[in-house]
């Protein structure tokens, strides 16, 4: 990886100029990237990643609906060129369309890099507002940062708390209002719902025995390895598999609407940062620290 100066083009009608204050480091698709784990993207390197920045508008073309001024959620951008963008949001600077960005309180600050993340754990219950509502978890595996946020959500909609899995004693902390136990402390077998975001392709058959005949195992983590089962445990439970995709923007809007509320709280989940010119450690650290629940790397000093 390299930190290196890219040119931005001339503002046109509806974009504006961000200056980015933060960008986060997915644990998912970047870290896919960082290993070579990703084979479709063989041979498109070098490419911009990033869609969990947050900054401010510097310049606005005549006619945008955002101001100077304004901090701004950008989910990506795609401004640069000799270089392609998975996202391209990592950047100091950034020229984005207004309708793609969204306008967030001052008071998040760094917090607010968690907005895509939210987003995506809260996609995976609602469906980005085109189908009903899915069945709410009752089971969670993993307490990183998208089990957290998924169980936060769960809870601020009201519905009864979900169990948490979690094999690594350094992650069973900072359960708020949910319980988080080891996989093996945990006898029961007839879960409704369960929500993987653990990215491990070798539990499926595990979860299948642990729900109930009818029930449902959704699949809302990154997984580089093939998944696959064992038929008859399924068979019996007649089990149903779900695969939830990328947030849309209702749930972007969702999730930014019940953090203004104080129903979800972003608090407590970013446990890392560093300056943007220490890249490449941050990433070993994001993926090679256990107790790295999410880094941000911290643009703000670059004019």
């Amino acid at each position: 990886m390299s930190l290196q100066a890219l040119e931005l083009p001339q503002l046109q009608a509806g974009q504006v100029e961000v200056a980015v204050q933060f960008s986060g480091i997915s644990t998912g698709t970047e870290r896919m990237l960082w290993d070579g784990s990703i084979q479709t993207l063989q041979g498109m390197y070098p490419l911009v990643p990033g869609y969990e920045s947050v900054g401010q508008v510097v310049k606005a073309a005549a006619g945008s609906k955002l101001k100077e001024g304004q901090t701004v959620f950008v989910p990506g951008a795609n401004c640069f060129t000799g270089v392609r963008s998975l996202y391209g949001g990592a950047a100091s600077r950034l020229v984005v369309s207004d309708q793609a960005i969204l306008p967030v309180s001052n008071a998040l600050g760094s917090d607010a890099v968690l907005l895509a993340l939210a987003a995506t754990a809260y996609h995976a219950v609602s469906g980005g507002g085109q189908q009903k509502s899915f069945i709410p978890p009752e089971l969670i595996i993993g307490h990183g940062v998208m089990g957290r946020l998924l169980a936060r959500l769960t809870v601020a909609a009201g519905c009864p708390a979900p169990t948490v899995w979690e094999a690594q004693a350094g992650l069973m902390h900072g359960g708020d209002g949910y319980t988080v136990i080891r996989p093996e402390e945990d006898t029961r077998h007839d879960y409704q719902a369960i929500y993987d975001v653990s990215g491990n392709a070798a539990i499926l058959d595990q979860l299948i025995q642990r729900i109930r005949p009818g029930g449902e195992v959704v699949l809302a983590g990154s997984y580089p390895q093939n998944l696959q089962f064992t038929y008859a445990p399924a068979f019996m439970r007649e089990a149903r598999l779900r695969i939830a995709s990328e947030w849309k923007r209702p749930d972007l809007l969702a999730v930014n609407q019940l953090v203004n509320k104080g129903q979800l709280s972003l608090k407590g989940l970013i446990t890392h940062a560093q300056n943007f010119e220490s890249a490449t450690a941050a990433y070993e650290t994001a993926f090679g620290d256990i107790s790295c629940l999410k880094m941000v790397l911290d643009w703000s000093a670059h004019a």
